[in-house]
């Protein structure tokens, strides 16, 4: 299980920590459930955090593809963590990283939130972002098949988390 607290963010190339954490709609899940149909992008975030609400619209576009499974992995409690989904919208399933203890975001290494992990089928990470980089989440986007954005749409090219 995560629990360790980790010196530094995990790098592409590193496996990914094994957790099992609650879903904010009941039940739980592990890397290993997630993961066994192939990649998924785990979204690190706080409810309070403007970059990560700059972020998780893009994702749910990615999410909304159906070809990428997006999992965000909130640093917040059931309550704020479904305010934050409702006001976004937000309807990828969101992992609960428990408040005081964040076992799974110290295992990851996350420093700063929003951070997003691609993990590669075999539990290998394959991209890590730190904030906000609208060529990722591009690239991101083209993993599922789909551009994130829309034409006409300000997207700025970087915010730090």
């Amino acid at each position: 299980m995560a629990t360790a607290k980790r010196k530094g963010p995990l790098r592409p190339g590193e496996r990914a920590p094994e957790f099992r954490l609650p879903l904010l709609g009941g039940g739980e899940s592990s890397l290993t459930e997630l993961i066994a149909s192939g990649p998924v992008l785990f979204a690190f975030f706080k409810v309070s955090c403007p970059v990560c609400q700059l972020t998780f619209p893009y994702l749910e576009r990615i999410h909304a593809a159906g070809t990428l499974p997006v999992y965000g992995v909130s640093q917040n409690g059931t309550a704020e963590t479904r305010d934050f989904n409702r006001t976004f919208g937000v309807t990828f399933p969101t992992l609960l990283d428990p408040e005081g203890s964040f076992p799974a975001s110290n295992a990851f290494g996350i420093a700063n939130v929003p951070t997003l992990v691609l993990v590669e089928r075999d539990g290998g990470v394959s991209r890590v972002v730190d904030g906000w980089s609208k060529s990722d989440v591009q690239s991101l986007g083209a993993k599922a098949g789909i551009n994130p954005f829309r034409d006409g749409e300000y997207v700025p090219e970087w915010k730090a988390g």
